[in-house]
């Protein structure tokens, strides 16, 4: 089950169209009542377009769950570089994650539901996060900017409470106060860390 790589510039734009199309269906549909055919119908392309990228939904699917790792790591690695220290890292990361939420809603509802299609990109999505966050939380507690703890732990923990406030205040609101809910968890994990 893999996807095949375009060889020219259209063909990379046609992939791209096809991959966008898939996230909008299936992120709206589900992965169940998704088809093939309404993603090509979507993205503007023949139906046999789709399978000279993609082998199947499922790959296609796969292939979305990684995508949205790789987008949201960029994110939050955009949104914390400078940070003065690890506190201040929780607060821009809390933000950027709950704004990429709101931007990227399809993209988001896939990943989740990864946890019963494919349970195994669920599983690499979250414990690839977590063994780096882990680091950088281990790394904060060394220096001395947040209190010793069990590093896997309260990765775990904190990426809870991002996921949990994207599910409540991002995905069922539709206008969500993205600043409001950010400082309001950052309160919760800067009181739970404070050395």
């Amino acid at each position: 089950m893999t996807s095949t790589a375009p060889k020219t510039k259209r063909g990379t734009e046609r992939r791209e169209k096809l991959l966008r199309s898939a996230e909008r269906v299936i992120g709206d549909k589900g992965f169940a009542a998704a088809s093939i055919a309404d993603i090509t119908r979507d993205s503007g392309t023949a139906l046999g377009t789709f399978y000279i990228y993609f082998t199947g939904k499922e790959t296609v699917f796969r292939e979305l769950v990684t995508e949205m790792g790789t987008l949201t790591r960029r994110v939050m690695t955009e949104a914390v570089a400078g940070a003065p220290d690890r506190l201040e890292a929780e607060r821009r990361g809390l933000r950027a994650f709950l704004a990429f939420v709101a931007e990227r809603p399809s993209l988001y509802r896939i990943v989740e539901e990864a946890r019963f299609v494919d349970p195994d990109a669920y599983r690499a999505y979250f414990t690839g996060f977590a063994e780096a966050y882990a680091a950088q939380l281990s790394r904060a507690a060394n220096k001395g900017e947040i209190s010793k703890g069990d590093a896997e732990v309260r990765a775990w923990a904190l990426m809870g409470i991002a996921k949990t406030l994207g599910d409540r205040y991002v995905l069922w609101e539709d206008k969500p106060d993205i600043d409001r809910i950010a400082d309001e968890g950052f309160a919760l994990i800067r009181d739970g860390l404070r050395v």
